[in-house]
């Protein structure tokens, strides 16, 4: 069993950055993808909507979400580890130490 009494700030930032960066990644390619399969059923008639004319140029700007948003997701991550490791830290100094068990029942 492990006390911990504090945690390094820029390390949890960047694992932060790097989980925001992957979950970004992935509503990115959900997004694009998913509207350029609604773009295309609309094109070919086999799907109705009032929303979207088909395939356009809005299309291709859609996956400029591949790359903007693993940068955004990355950027609210490592914000959001920095205000929750300075937390964690202000925590365990005033009200004492965490214990975390890492140790596997079975």
């Amino acid at each position: 069993m492990e006390k911990s009494q504090k945690i390094e700030v820029f390390a949890f930032a960047k694992f932060q950055t790097i989980l925001g960066a992957f979950i970004g990644l992935i509503c990115g390619v959900l997004y694009s993808f998913g509207g350029l399969i609604l773009d295309i059923l609309v094109s070919i008639e086999w799907f109705t909507s009032q929303e979207t004319p088909g395939l356009n140029y809005g299309t291709v700007l859609a996956f400029g979400a591949l790359v903007g948003m693993p940068i955004i997701g990355a950027a609210f991550g490592f914000l959001l580890g920095l205000f929750e490791a300075v937390l964690f830290n202000v925590f365990v100094r005033y009200f004492g130490k965490i214990r975390i068990n890492f140790e596997r029942k079975e």
